[in-house]
């Protein structure tokens, strides 16, 4: 009955180790408004003045970013992922209502402000 209990115990415990919290970032235009993933419960919003918007994601969570630039034009904005160990991984992505998801290990995404996309 022991061993039983005991493995509940582990179960549980590694479930509750590895559980995960969404914020999520939501761009139109110059306008930044991060939110709760699950509640919708604003968190903080301002007008995107920098070149690069820098969002702190803390090692385990994940992060819902979601480019919704509304206008007539398709416009692109300029990604930069750093992981946890110094890495950075950068990626131009569509912004005309797309939503993205951190990739495990991140722990800062910078967004650029949207730019017309070009293509050649």
């Amino acid at each position: 009955m022991s061993k039983i209990t005991l493995t509940i115990a582990l179960v549980f415990g590694f479930t509750i180790a590895n559980a995960q919290d969404t914020t999520c970032t939501f761009f139109a235009d110059e306008h930044v408004v991060e939110f709760n993933y699950y509640t919708d419960k604003i968190i903080h919003q301002e007008k995107q003045t920098t070149k690069f918007y820098d969002i702190e994601v803390l090692y385990g969570n994940v992060l819902c970013l979601h480019l919704c630039d509304q206008h007539k034009y398709k416009k692109v904005r300029k990604v930069i992922i750093t992981y946890f160990d110094g890495s950075t991984h950068e990626q131009v992505l569509n912004s005309y209502d797309d939503i993205y998801y951190s990739p495990r290990g991140a722990v800062k995404v910078s967004v650029s402000k949207p730019k017309l996309m070009i293509k050649l």
